[in-house]
This record gives structure tokens, sequence and C-alpha cells, in this order.
């Protein structure tokens, strides 16, 4: 192999062994990999895993898989985990958005490491404590047991909601928050009132509500019939709260976007089976899942990870238009 491809045999060794970063051209590896195909070469996963006390198996812990964004999660860790090899557990939390329990009594004897989503890793304390690499998915980079963190920009996203909103002249919000206890919908909150404190006259409303329609349509029913002006524009934490706000305007006879304009985050098929379809970010769920894994894989190589970032995209439809007076 190290003839065809025109390196040594410690090249070869390295990339064969997935410890080549840092040390091999991109170009270099690809050239071995390329070799090892056109020869058939199969490396001894078994011996090698044996070698290193490996099981090549990772653990993946989500909310609830009613969710469809953690499901796209999944299906994007499991095909990178394909390519390396790795095989993926995955353990939904009981509890949905809450705490995950730990589903292992001895974590290091069946599991090289875990990856888990800050909304369902808060328990899994056996684990971290018994030394295995974290990977922690939309999680805060400074959280100090993670040894990677890969987050959709979820600040960014609500700054292109926002800005969105501004331009087509809105200035009285109100944000349906996701009443759960998670760094990705702080961030959320923050970055709402940091876009709106660069424009002069706007106001902005909080109602909390647990993921799902009802909440929803009775956190915007709330907003909407408060003492004052009403809201023009609902900037909702998720396409389920934002399903939830389009049947809370309907009830008040309130038209979507005319009345009022309603917003999502996720892109959720649900966001257009509504009628009018839903202005939402389209969060890259499988990309997550996918660097997750590589991430995960990095780390078990002994490599350093930085913090993964990626970008996220604003999908207007018709349930944004420009604010009634």
């Amino acid at each position: 192999m190290a003839r065809a491809a025109g390196v040594s045999q410690a090249t070869v060794s390295l990339v064969m062994g997935e410890k080549w970063r840092g040390r091999v051209s991109e170009p270099t590896a690809e050239a071995v990999r390329t070799a090892a195909r056109e020869l058939g070469y199969r490396p001894n996963l078994a011996a090698r895993d044996l070698r290193l006390g490996r099981t090549r198996t990772a653990l993946l812990v989500v909310p609830a898989l009613t969710n469809e964004f953690f499901a796209r999660v999944y299906t994007g860790a499991a095909r990178a985990a394909a390519e390396h090899g790795v095989g993926v557990v995955l353990y939904p939390s009981p509890e949905g958005t809450g705490p995950a329990r730990d589903p292992f009594a001895s974590a290091r004897a069946t599991l090289d490491g875990v990856i888990a989503s800050s909304m369902a890793a808060e328990a899994l304390a056996d684990i971290r404590e018994g030394g295995l690499p974290l990977v922690m998915l939309d999680s805060d980079p400074e959280r100090p047991e993670a040894a990677a963190t890969v987050n959709p920009d979820i600040a960014d996203g609500i700054r292109q909601v926002t800005e969105h909103l501004l331009a087509l002249g809105h200035r009285r919000f109100a944000h349906l928050a996701a009443d759960v206890d998670s760094w990705t919908f702080r961030v959320r909150a923050r970055a709402l009132a940091e876009t709106l404190r660069g424009t002069a006259g706007t106001v902005v409303r909080t109602e909390a509500a647990a993921l799902e329609v009802t909440a929803g349509r009775l956190a915007a029913e709330r907003a909407l019939t408060a003492p004052g002006p009403r809201p023009t524009a609902l900037i909702c934490d998720s396409d389920t709260l934002a399903a939830g706000a389009c049947k809370a305007a309907r009830r008040l006879g309130l038209r979507v976007p005319d009345d009022v304009s309603v917003t999502g985050f996720d892109d959720l098929p649900l966001a257009t089976a509504l009628e009018p379809e839903l202005t939402t970010l389209r969060l890259p769920a499988e990309a997550v899942g996918e660097a997750g894994m590589r991430a995960l894989v990095a780390v078990l190589d002994g490599a350093a990870v930085p913090p993964t970032s990626l970008p996220v995209e604003l999908v207007p439809r018709a349930s944004s238009s420009v604010a009634s007076p």
C-alpha cells in the first residue's frame, strides 16, 4: 500500500490508524485511503480496538425522538459513525426535555464515549465521573466537562429572525419562550434582547410555555390579550409553539400575518403544513449529529477539538409580513 500511494510505511500506519491529523497533509492522507480502496484493504478493527481497549461504541443521549430535530441529529451521527466503524447506542431521555437517567450501570465497560444534547444530559453524572469523553450538542462551549461542543449558531438565528421582523416595521413583540432551563433557550432570549436594544421604540413581552402546541396557544393568548397595545409579531422558540400561536390568533379572530406575524424555530415539516406557511429558522440537524460524532472520534484519537458552530438559515414564508398599525 505504501508503494501504491508513494509514501512511507509509517505514513500508511498513521493514516489507517486515524492518527494522521497534524502529521500528514490531507492530500497525502487521501492518497493512502485511495490506495487502500483500490487494493481492497480492510483494517482489522477488532485487533486494533483490543489493543487500544476500545469497544467502538458511542452513546447518543437526546430528548424523546418525538422531536424530529433530534431524530435528524441521530441520522447524521449514525452516518458519520458508520464511516468510522463505530456503533451508536441511542438513549432518548424518558422525560423528554428533562434530565436523563444513566442507562448503564457500568458505562466504562460498554462505551468509548458519549454525545449528548444539553437538554437531556444533566443527570449523566455516573458516566461523566467514569472519565468517558463527552461531546455536547447545543450546549455552552465553556462547559468544563465537555471534551468538545457542537452548536448551531442559535444567537445568529435569533438575530436573523428579529432583524427580518424589524425590517418589516415591527416594534411590538411577544417572545413565546420555551419553559426549559437549557443553554440554547437562554441564548435565544439574550440574543433577542440584544438585537432589539439597537432599535428605538421596541418593546417585548415574554411568555413562557412548555414545548407543545396547547401550551403555545395559551401563551400566545396571554400575550395577545394583555393590557396595552397588542404585539404585532410573535417570536416562538420552536415551530410547535408557533403552531399554537397560530391557533391562538384564529381563536381571537386575528389573521396571520395581516394582524400578527408569527415566526418559529427548527423548520420542521410542521412549518409547511401550517396555513399560512411558517417563517422559521432552518437548523442543520444532521450536520450537528455528524459533527458531534466526528468530534468524538477525533477526541478518542487524542486530538484537541475546538468548539464547532454551524450556520443556520432564515426561511421567510407567508406567516410574516409588514406590521399592522
